[in-house]
């Protein structure tokens, strides 16, 4: 159990870029609390001179984070409240503030989420694209080879992809996806909620060129399209096609499948009559 004179680690999001997107609940929580960590300290007085409020600050980002779980636990034992803000959006998604808050649930201390406007969902809701189902990945690696590899483990995925990039890095990653995905329809999502807000519903290949000659300014969501179901299956026939129908009919056995049904099974994926198959696989 959270012991009564604990203090409460308060996990507060802010705006991404309009500043009145604050909440009435993380205004007051920013007032009450003793202290308030921030991503960037210059970032956040921004925003508490924006709202009137002065209150110690403690820098907490991804370089620090560990030597400060400590301070931080130390502080809450006193019985101090303290608020764990980013630069922009929800702590944690992209952002500084996981380990802490591991740290902190496994170890019975009081945490509470201040909830705030978060760019990915923004951006989802406005861009038009499939939202039924989604997967957010943030931010690629910085190095091809590890961005390629991430690339190809997704290539087949169905839902809608959900990126994180900055503008000096989107020409490039952009080129890799088109490279590992083929073209697709996708939408270039920056300076969310600020005044040259824009949403670019467009595909690869179009936008590479539209960055090249023109270049890109501002952080950028980046929303793509899944891979289609029919995409899958016309890859599925063709790898069949390769393949050997003996040799299926061992993958299928060996998976536990019995023999006259993998038969029946790999006919079918094939297309060609069972007897065909079974013949072949008479010896097996």
């Amino acid at each position: 159990m959270v012991s009564n004179n604990k203090g409460v680690l308060y996990v507060v999001g802010t705006p991404i870029g309009n500043l009145k997107d604050i909440t009435l609940r993380a205004i007051d929580t920013l007032k009450e609390v003793d202290l308030i960590l921030a991503e960037d300290t210059r970032q956040t007085l921004k925003l508490l001179n924006h709202l009137g409020i002065e209150k110690k600050m403690v820098s907490y980002h991804r370089h620090n984070e560990d030597e400060k779980i400590g301070m931080v636990a130390s502080l809450l034992d006193e019985g101090k409240n303290i608020a764990l803000v980013s630069d922009a959006g929800m702590p944690i998604i992209s952002d500084p503030g996981q380990g802490l808050v591991k740290f902190l649930v496994e170890n019975d201390y009081k945490i509470e989420v201040i909830p705030g406007v978060t760019a990915l969902i923004t951006a989802i809701v406005r861009s038009g694209m499939d939202s039924t189902r989604f997967t957010f990945e943030g931010f690629l690696s910085v190095s091809k080879k590890q961005r390629i590899k991430r690339l190809n483990e997704l290539k087949n995925e169905v839902r809608t992809m959900i990126f994180y990039e900055a503008p000096h890095k989107i020409l490039y990653t952009l080129k890799d996806m088109l490279e590992v995905f083929g073209n697709r329809n996708i939408c270039i999502c920056r300076e969310l909620t600020k005044i040259h807000e824009e949403y670019l519903n467009t595909n690869f290949i179009d936008e590479i060129s539209q960055i090249e000659e023109n270049g890109i300014k501002g952080e950028i969501v980046l929303i793509i399209e899944g891979k289609s179901e029919i995409e899958l299956e016309e890859e599925r026939k063709k790898e069949l096609e390769k393949l050997d129908a003996v040799e299926l009919v061992k993958e299928y056995i060996n998976d536990g499948i019995d023999k006259k049904d993998a038969i029946k099974k790999v006919a079918k994926e094939l297309g060609v009559n069972k007897n065909e198959v079974y013949k072949k696989c008479i010896d097996l």
